[in-house]
């Protein structure tokens, strides 16, 4: 028999800086034997790069919803659990038709494309740092923090308008400090974040990007985010997210992702996608497990009952890669469905459970997955491409900043594209620059630089840079602290600043290219990464602020004594008072008086 599974944890910026046109995928099950696994195989179709199309794996219905849970097992003993929720429409909120009825694709969404000419929405909220050299490369990459990217539509007039109305909207409907994106802290890149969805316009005046790398995810940001499924957190995969789980990992990411996408090969229509991802990496220490063994009771704390009703696909792809004879762990219940793709460049083989079958469940109508560790041996996964960014220095005037990428290949160099945003009270002194590969001057192909402006905007750098075979390259630049306004302060300077994450975009070597009908991709020797380093934290000249507050004491206190004093003595009245008379002096006046004589 044939089935088609959508597999969703592929590299979601695919197409973002290389875009490409979508290769349908299919897959093909037999039926097995006794003692026979069942396979979904990943068919592979080239196409070629000309086109930036995106193509729909089913065009028969107007309005679809998908799920699926990828779970990937990682060598240190933590887990890595990714959701993905998946609505496409077809409908068109651009050619002034006014859209009255929302059924599976959320409202507040709808509206905010229509009424702001958004052509894509990216919008990720995340909570600690991705460990690439510890957990390999993430299905959807996330910077530390906030991070926002809008395409807008060209009939847009005043874009800067409209993206400072579209993030305080934004800010509302996420419960989230977007408000606080303004000129100092937005981008206009002309090279990086091309458009994901489809169309070829790339005229970067429509384009706006911002990070802040300061905003904490807590529970307020996951209840709306929750809100947008079709159903909600009460049935299907969503009934897994609970917070007080999910907040107590080591890495929590989630995103929204708005395009428009094809219908068919010929892109004769287009629909509207919708793309909800929520990435958690599960710590085997912090969560007070005392042995290496994980279940989705012990992850979530909920065990699965049921599919969500309104979707057409409902699945959970457990990665075996690894454990092919289950040398490493094990896995239960068993499932005879197995599935075949290429992620990162790298063939991985899942476990399927497909909630949609009542079987999935068995008699107890619970789905508890559970993964017992047998060995702690393995390799360590390590990626072909990876950065960290640090500070270097003393003193609060002057420092450098190190920009570190590694291409872990050994034999293939690539390019890859760098991109980064530092605040205007860092005064970069552009002349430092200096890029270093293997001990020798690595001289950009392209750069492209825009000095900042004091309290208006930042400094923009992008640079196409070629990574030798096995090598680190080093870029650094110097950089002068500038001394702020006693009011630009935040409540806790001495924590020190947040400078965002810089983004390197590449299309990494690989024997076999990503391919699933929700991305668009091809087969090719290379397939596209994103990789966000630390965001860092530097310290600026900051006063005293304590003094104010012991000047402003001292002050009070001299002014109410000395001005008090001196009030008093010229507003109180004095009077004279007799010394009293003695006992005999008093009894001789009370008989005068009883005698009617005046008294002495």
């Amino acid at each position: 028999m044939s089935q088609e599974t959508t597999l969703g944890h592929e590299q979601h910026a695919t197409a973002v800086d290389d875009p490409q046109t979508g290769a349908e995928t299919k897959q093909t099950a037999e039926k097995p034997t006794v003692e026979e696994k069942r396979w979904e195989e990943t068919k592979v179709k080239a196409t070629t790069q000309a086109s930036d199309t995106a193509v729909l794996s089913k065009t028969q219905v107007n309005e679809d919803f998908q799920e699926e849970l990828v779970i990937r097992p990682l060598h240190s003993g933590d887990i890595y659990a990714s959701f993905q929720f998946r609505t496409v429409w077809e409908t068109d909120f651009m050619k002034g038709n006014k859209v009255s009825h929302y059924r599976l694709f959320p409202k507040s969404l709808g509206q905010v494309i229509s009424k702001f000419s958004v052509r894509e929405l990216h919008i990720s909220f995340t909570q600690g740092y991705w460990r690439t050299m510890q957990w390999g490369q993430p299905f959807i990459p996330s910077p530390p923090g906030a991070e926002l990217w809008v395409w807008f539509q060209d009939s847009v007039t005043d874009v800067d308008a409209t993206w400072k109305e579209l993030t305080n909207v934004l800010s509302g409907i996420f419960c989230a400090s977007l408000n606080f994106i303004d000129s100092t802290n937005t981008l206009q890149p002309s090279a990086s974040f091309k458009p994901l969805g489809i169309g070829n316009e790339t005229d970067h005046r429509f384009l706006r990007y911002a990070t802040l790398p300061r905003e904490i995810v807590c529970t307020e940001n996951l209840t709306p985010w929750k809100k947008l499924l079709p159903c909600g957190s009460k049935a299907g995969l969503a009934v897994l997210l609970k917070s007080e789980k999910l907040f107590h990992s080591s890495f929590h990411s989630q995103s929204v992702h708005i395009r428009p996408v094809c219908q068919d090969r010929q892109c004769k229509s287009s629909s509207w996608e919708l793309r909800q991802a929520l990435n958690v990496v599960f710590d085997l220490h912090t969560s007070g497990q005392s042995k290496r063994e994980w279940s989705l009771f012990k992850m979530f704390s909920r065990t699965l009952t049921e599919a969500c009703p309104l979707a057409s696909s409902s699945k959970i792809y457990i990665d075996v890669t690894d454990n092919p004879q289950e040398e490493q762990f094990e896995l239960s219940p068993a499932t005879p469905l197995l599935s075949q793709a290429v992620v990162l460049g790298d063939r991985r083989t899942f476990s399927v459970y497909d909630l949609t079958q009542q079987v999935t469940f068995g008699t107890v109508r619970s789905l508890n997955l559970m993964i017992r560790w047998k060995s702690s041996e393995g390799d360590m996964l390590r990626p072909l491409l990876h950065a960290e960014r640090y500070v270097t220095g003393y003193g609060l005037q002057t420092g450098e900043i190190h920009t570190l990428m590694y291409n872990n290949h050994p034999f293939r160099s690539f390019p890859v594209l760098l991109l980064d945003s530092v605040p205007w009270y860092l005064r970069l002194y552009i002349h430092t620059l200096k890029v270093i590969s293997k001990g020798k001057d690595n001289n950009p192909s392209y750069i492209h630089y825009q000095p900042s402006k004091d309290r208006e905007r930042p400094h923009l750098l992008e640079m196409l840079l070629q990574l030798p075979p096995h090598s680190v390259t080093e870029v650094t630049v110097q950089f002068e602290r500038a001394l702020l306004k006693w009011t630009e302060y935040t409540p806790d300077p001495n924590h020190g600043f947040y400078v965002g994450s810089s983004v390197i975009s590449s299309l990494v070597p690989s024997t076999v290219q990503l391919v699933s009908p929700n991305f668009p991709c091809k087969e090719e020797s290379s397939y596209f990464a994103r990789v966000y380093t630390e965001p860092l934290l530097v310290n600026l000249p900051t006063p005293d602020f304590s003094m104010p507050y012991n000047v402003i004491c001292l002050t009070c206190t001299v002014v109410a004594v000395g001005y008090g004093s001196l009030y008093n003595l010229l507003t109180r009245s004095f009077q004279v008072e007799e010394p009293n008379p003695g006992l005999a002096k008093r009894i001789a006046n009370v008989i005068r008086r009883m005698r009617g004589v005046p008294p002495l």
